[in-house]
């Protein structure tokens, strides 16, 4: 009896190590890569205000850092991790996409427009913000449209859909336009401030912080001319159905919990660091409708949300 419950017991942790080791091997990309280095890497951006931007204490905080890092405690559970280290790493417009695909970057927390070209290369958490592109200029130089630009020097930032917007705009509307491609948010802006562009064409709640952060706000005006829909998600790496399914769930949670309502209102209704600067920009219809139902459509469409008499109208038809 007691080899027979001897050779039992032996058999079942043969068992449990075989389905341990089985669990193991079933681990691929992403969260193999994590679970193997007990770190996950963030891509960070210095000046995307109040996405993901350096505060005076020279730490990176910000709205999608917040919700990035809900993912990464997602991760950690999932993965049975006692530790995650959190690791991140400064990102461009440009380098940002090159950094996920190479395996660098597991998450760029910033940003980033989704949309179909983007799609290609790279895949996109449910969308967390929805924004239009818009013009910022000097109220003294009185641009109310991309028409107003007509010859003028306009200036975005490399590698953003943005500046891929605007150079296809000035060739179709024939307008002549000297386009200049800035490193960063912060440079583009300096040089509308400092007089070498007469405007900064960007998503305009970037727009906004930045002129709002600036030594004289009341110098700026944000064109209502929207040249485009613009959601932004967390950029997660192509092909990677496991990890993708991790940071999905784990942000859905987050938005259709309410979660969600608290972390907003830290950085778009309340005073933000470093300056104290209250953006006060309520979340729009087209962003609560995107949370309530957590998307990672790349199609501007998809955002569009119907007028409240017209679907009243709807209701009664």
């Amino acid at each position: 009896m007691k080899a027979s419950k001897l050779i039992v017991a032996l058999l079942s942790v043969g068992l449990v190590s075989i389905a341990s080791s089985a669990q193991a091997q079933a681990l691929t990309g992403t969260l193999k890569k994590i679970k193997d280095t007990g770190t996950i890497t963030l891509g960070v951006r210095d000046s995307s205000i109040p996405f993901s931007y350096i505060d005076d204490k020279q730490n990176y905080i910000g709205y999608s850092i917040d919700l990035c890092l809900k993912a990464a405690d997602a991760v950690q559970k999932q993965l049975g991790l006692a530790k995650l280290n959190v690791k991140m790493v400064p990102v461009t417009s440009a380098t940002r996409i090159p950094l996920i695909t190479n395996g660098t970057v597991d998450l760029s927390c910033d940003s980033a427009t989704n949309n179909i070209e983007r799609q290609k290369q790279v895949a996109f958490a449910p969308t967390m913000f929805v924004t239009s592109n818009r013009i910022l200029a000097k109220k003294s130089a009185n641009v109310k449209s991309l028409a107003d630009l007509k010859g003028k020097t306009v200036v975005s930032t490399s590698g953003t859909s943005n500046l891929k917007q605007l150079t296809i705009l000035n060739g179709e509307r024939n307008l002549g336009m000297n386009i200049l491609a800035a490193k960063d948010h912060a440079e583009a802006f300096l040089m509308v401030e400092t007089g070498r562009a007469t405007a900064f064409v960007m998503d305009d709640i970037l727009l906004s912080s930045l002129a709002a952060s600036s030594r004289n706000p009341n110098d700026y005006f944000i064109a209502p001319e929207a040249l485009s829909v613009e959601p932004y998600g967390i950029i997660e790496r192509k092909d990677d159905p496991d990890f993708k399914k991790v940071v999905d769930a784990a942000l859905a949670h987050v938005y259709q919990s309410g979660e969600v309502n608290a972390i907003y209102a830290k950085w778009f209704l309340k005073p933000v660091p470093p300056k104290g600067v209250n953006l006060n920009v309520p979340m729009s219809p087209a962003l609560k409708a995107a949370l309530a139902k957590p998307t990672d459509s790349g199609d501007p469409a998809a955002y569009a949300v119907e007028p409240a008499a017209q679907k009243e109208s709807n209701k009664q038809k």
